[in-house]
C-alpha cells in the first residue's frame, strides 16, 4: 500500500508539472491596422454555460469542451480535451487576464485571442467598439437569425459571426475570421 500511495503522489506531481501559469496581455492585433483591447466585464446577469467548441485553422481541426462562468466581477473559462484532460483555465477580472495551460498546447495558444473572440461574439457591439482601433463591429442582415460583422476602417470584412438564434448566449455560433483562415463554432450544451 505505501508503494501504491507513493506512485499516486508521483503521478499527481508529474501531471501538475504539465501546466504553467501565465499573465497575459489584454491587447492584441486582430489584423493589420486593427487592434483590440479586452473590454471590461458586462454588468449583465451571471452566465454559466458548457460548450462544445470546434476550431478549424487552415486545414487543421480541433475540438474541445469548455465551461464558461461569467459574473460582473469575473470570467472563468476552462477548456478540456474531448476525453476530459484539462487544457487551459482563463481567469479575467476586467483588467487582468491569467491563463493556466497545459504544456501540450505549446506557445502557439494565446489566451487573449480566445477571450477577444468570445467578447466579439457575446458582448454588445457598442461595448466592443469602444475597445477596437481600426475596425467596427456591427450587426447586419443575413440569412441566419442574427449576424455581426467586423469591418476594417477601409470597409474590408475581417470576420463574420452568425447565430442560430437572436440571443447570442443560447445560439449556436459560427465565427469566420477570413484573414486568419480560422473558423470557430460554439454549441451550447444543455
Amino acid at each position: 500500500m505505501p508503494l501504491r500511495a507513493s506512485l499516486l503522489i508521483c503521478a499527481a506531481l508529474l501531471l501538475s508539472a504539465c501546466a504553467h501559469k501565465l499573465d497575459r496581455q489584454t491587447c492584441m492585433a486582430l489584423a493589420q491596422g486593427v487592434d483590440y483591447c479586452l473590454a471590461p466585464l458586462p454588468d449583465s446577469a451571471p452566465v454559466s454555460q458548457s460548450q462544445l467548441v470546434k476550431l478549424k485553422v487552415k486545414q487543421a481541426r480541433h475540438q474541445l469542451l469548455s465551461q464558461l462562468d461569467l459574473t460582473p466581477e469575473s470570467l472563468t473559462l476552462v477548456g478540456l480535451a474531448p476525453l476530459g484532460q484539462p487544457l487551459f483555465t482563463l481567469s479575467y477580472d476586467g483588467q487582468q487576464l491569467i491563463s493556466e495551460q497545459s504544456v501540450l498546447l505549446g506557445d502557439q495558444f494565446k489566451a487573449e485571442y480566445l477571450l477577444g473572440l468570445l467578447q466579439l461574439i457575446y458582448w454588445q457591439p457598442e461595448d466592443v467598439n469602444h475597445h477596437l482601433q481600426g475596425a467596427t463591429l456591427a450587426e447586419y442582415a443575413c440569412d441566419a437569425a442574427y449576424c455581426r460583422r467586423l469591418y476594417a476602417s477601409d470597409g474590408e470584412t475581417i470576420m463574420d459571426i452568425r447565430y442560430s438564434r437572436t440571443s447570442p448566449w443560447t445560439a449556436e455560433v459560427t465565427l469566420d475570421f477570413h484573414q486568419a483562415q480560422l473558423t470557430l463554432n460554439i454549441q451550447p450544451l444543455e
